[in-house]
């Protein structure tokens, strides 16, 4: 199940790693290996280089220490000023934020892409806060669906459009623990995808997804807490006819346990349940 996102934000610029297609964003190797990710890795000397943006911190994109000082050589001004992010933090003490402007080009120089054009930034900034809210819309989905058990999530599966809204307000609010960016190491479900494309690409062909995370999400069930790894693969699709860029997202729990396994069948059941069973159809002419 895909999202599509249309931003009436220009793309973002060369420089930046998710403006490359397919396989030249997976591979994308900026000088530096330094990583602000709260996700700390017991030996980050064995991990592949990643793409500059995998490697900062998922929703502010920025070194813990980076400033808010212009830059040398830095010809024009940018705004300072932090966008809150409506994702709460795993942590507790409210929402993330995202980077400002400053951070982010500040950030992307000490990463290693000095040919970044300050005039794009900001533009690239509002292009990625835009990506990290869609892809927690989806995750507050699934968790509205499940958090509550799979009967619950069978049950708003086979409402369609309906259960969707539905489930985007139901259940305790989750939070994001922490991320890990892996651009070169595509998800099982998109190596299909371009295994289809191959066999059929009238129906399948797409390019590679031009980034991958994992977003670590905290829900809470009853009294407990557990931990719900999600994957997130990031397309990038044909601009809209006015010009506007369209981005699609693919977010779905990893099968990293039996329930987590059943949670992705039964949505993928319900939705074909309520498309077979017409009710799809019912729901459209009432609508009407």
């Amino acid at each position: 199940m895909h999202q599509k996102l249309v931003t009436s934000t220009p793309p973002p610029p060369p420089s930046c790693p998710m403006h490359q297609k397919g396989a030249e964003a997976l591979a994308s190797t900026p000088r530096s290996s330094d990583s602000a990710c709260p996700y700390k890795p017991d030996d980050a000397s064995k991990l592949k280089p990643r793409s500059t943006l995998s490697k900062l911190n998922p929703l502010n994109y920025m070194f813990s220490d980076l400033s808010q000082e212009r830059a040398p050589a830095q010809k024009i001004a940018l705004d300072v000023e932090r966008e809150p992010s409506t994702i709460p933090k795993g942590t507790g003490g409210g929402n993330w934020e995202y980077p400002s402007p400053q951070q982010m080009y500040n950030a992307l120089l000490r990463k290693g892409y000095d040919d970044t054009d300050p005039e794009a930034v900001t533009s690239m900034v509002s292009v990625h806060n835009f990506l990290n809210e869609g892809a927690w819309k989806e995750i507050r989905v699934w968790e509205g669906m499940f958090s509550r058990g799979l009967a619950e999530g069978w049950r708003m599966s086979q409402k369609g459009e309906r259960g969707l809204a539905e489930a985007s307000q139901s259940g305790d609010e989750p939070s994001l623990m922490r991320f890990q960016g892996r651009p070169k190491d595509m998800t099982p479900k998109a190596a299909m995808t371009q295994v289809m494309g191959w066999l059929y690409p009238s129906k399948y062909k797409t390019e590679p997804p031009f980034d991958r995370h994992d977003w670590f999400v905290q829900r809470k069930v009853g009294d407990q807490v557990k931990e719900v790894r999600y994957v997130i693969d990031y397309y990038e699709g044909p601009d809209e006819a006015s010009g506007e860029p369209v981005f699609y997202l693919d977010v779905r729990p990893a099968v990293d346990s039996p329930i987590l396994a059943m949670e992705r069948m039964i949505r993928a059941s319900g939705d074909l349940w309520y498309k077979a069973s017409g009710a799809s159809s019912r729901q459209t002419v009432s609508a009407n």
